[in-house]
This record gives C-alpha cells, sequence and structure tokens, in this order.
C-alpha cells in the first residue's frame, strides 16, 4: 500500500486573506467611513482622495515655430497622504540653536516614471522633438 499525504479543507488563514479587504470596506462603512482612527489607510482603503496617479490629455505645442501640436496622454500624482506631521526638538552642544526642530510630513510624489518623446512637424519639414516624464506610479514620500 503507498503511504498517502492527507490534505485537509482549505486553512483558515486563506480564508481570511480573502475576506479582508470585504472586512476592512464593512468596518470603514460602519465607522462613519474613516479608514482608521489615527489617519492610516488600510489594505481595504477606498478613499478616491488617496495618493494616486490620474491621467489627463495635453496638447504640445511648441512655443516659438510653427509646429502641427500633438495630444498627448500624462499622468500627475494627486491626493492625501498621512494626515499626521512630526516636529521633534534637536539636540545641540552649540549655544545657538539654529533649527531647533525636525518635521517630518508626507508627500503624494511621483515613485516611479519613463521617459517619453514626441516629434512635431515643423514648417519646412523640419522635426523638433519634445520629451517629458511618463508617471508609472505614485507614493507618499518624505516632503522636502
Amino acid at each position: 500500500m503507498k503511504p498517502s499525504i492527507s490534505v485537509g479543507p482549505p486553512s483558515g488563514l486563506l480564508l481570511v486573506l480573502m475576506c479582508c479587504p470585504l472586512l476592512g470596506l464593512v468596518q470603514s462603512a460602519s465607522s462613519g467611513n474613516k479608514a482608521s482612527d489615527n489617519g492610516h489607510a488600510h489594505l481595504g482603503d477606498t478613499d478616491p482622495d488617496r495618493c494616486m496617479r490620474h491621467h489627463f490629455v495635453e496638447t504640445i505645442t511648441h512655443p516659438i515655430y510653427k509646429c502641427n501640436s500633438k495630444m498627448v496622454l500624462l499622468a500627475r500624482c494627486e491626493g492625501h497622504c498621512s494626515h499626521t506631521t512630526r516636529s521633534d526638538p534637536l539636540i545641540s552642544f552649540s549655544s545657538v540653536l539654529k533649527q531647533p526642530f525636525k518635521s517630518t510630513c508626507s508627500c503624494c510624489r511621483p515613485h516611479t516614471s519613463k521617459l517619453k518623446a514626441v516629434r512635431l512637424r515643423c514648417a519646412g519639414g523640419t522635426r523638433i522633438t519634445a520629451t517629458y516624464r511618463y508617471i508609472l506610479a505614485c507614493n507618499c514620500e518624505e516632503c522636502s
């Protein structure tokens, strides 16, 4: 007789992982649409104002030369990050404290982007290349 390995029913952990986003939605709906008490987003956060990429269309035209304009799809980072900012006192052994605090806050910024180019056809058959960064992902990062 062959030895057999018995595999039980799916583990409770798998079930919990599959249900977590729904639980997050139910909890946020029952607590007055707050993501949490401390302002941090959870996995189930569906806040439309959170930091994320937004697409828009822009028309590129040359400011001096007479060229055909082109419409391109661009992206920007927009939305809020943590509502918490912090200012910690700095310790100094000098009699003059030029900057007595170190403040930290979080800003919605591009995380990854790629360089793109578009060629405009101008009068006389010449072509001019315009370049721009296309944002692939946004993140909350420390403000500077």
